[in-house]
């Protein structure tokens, strides 16, 4: 086995944006495909690595591009800056999630009818986004993801299933918009999961951040369990992939 990364270029409108895409070469023919999408920080190592893991359980990893080709935070206050349009404006943001969508399901390796999408943080919000979009997707995971849905854009039927995996000390999804997600996906018949896991705030998922006074911080055991969780949802939807372009 030998994972193989490379860049794969596509456009919103004039914006130039920049997936990696990760695979094993040993694997011949389509393959179930897995788009991966940034923390608020952008398209980082922190992303392609994820994608290489993806890469690792037999899936095509895409690590989409949000800001554009190059574009990344270096700090708390560049990060919101470059997000903060995106959760402004929700229809910009659905419109660069299509992008990469659209591009994704056109990679050669890519078995364009099995696909799904996971999210970190900001990213958690853009696959419940595009969830709610209605688009053909498998299914969607948010790891400790924004789930406030959006105020200008119509809930379409959902097709994906989706899996919410979720701190009980996340600032950023306090009780309120727990119980209001939950509200918003039993309305719209789609099948859902949320699990939350105990002492765990935001950012759980990332070893680089321990600061407790805002609640972003690593939890070991929730990264653990949550990727075996996602392993486990990602199975149960790709278990009869359709291995056609």
């Amino acid at each position: 086995m030998a994972i193989i990364t490379q860049t794969a270029h596509y456009r919103d409108g004039e914006t130039l944006l920049e997936a990696v895409v990760a695979f094993d070469d040993a694997i011949v023919g389509y393959r179930p495909a897995v788009l991966i999408h940034p923390t608020w920080a952008g398209r980082d190592n922190f992303v392609i690595e994820k994608a290489k893991k993806i890469a690792e359980l037999g899936y095509v990893g895409i690590a989409v591009d949000i800001y554009g080709k190059g574009v990344l935070g270096s700090s708390a206050e560049e990060n919101a800056l470059l997000m903060q349009p995106f959760v402004n404006d929700r229809l910009l943001l659905r419109r660069r999630l299509m992008a990469a969508y659209r591009n994704a399901k056109l990679m050669p390796w890519v078995d364009s009818h099995t696909m799904a999408a996971i999210g970190f943080c900001f990213g958690g919000l853009c696959v419940l986004d595009l969830a709610r979009s209605g688009i053909d997707l498998k299914g969607v995971v948010s790891f400790h993801g924004m789930l406030h849905a959006p105020e200008e854009l119509k809930t379409q039927a959902i097709k994906a299933k989706i899996l919410v995996l979720q701190g009980n000390n996340d600032p950023l999804a306090p009780l309120a918009d727990m119980l209001a997600f939950m509200q918003e996906m039993s309305v719209s018949g789609a099948d859902w999961q949320l699990h939350t896991y105990g002492n765990t705030g935001h950012a759980f998922t990332n070893p680089a951040l321990n600061d407790y006074s805002t609640g972003f911080y690593y939890q070991a055991e929730a990264d653990k369990r949550a990727w075996q969780t996602m392993q486990n949802f990602l199975a149960e939807i790709f278990e009869q992939p359709s291995n056609a372009k």
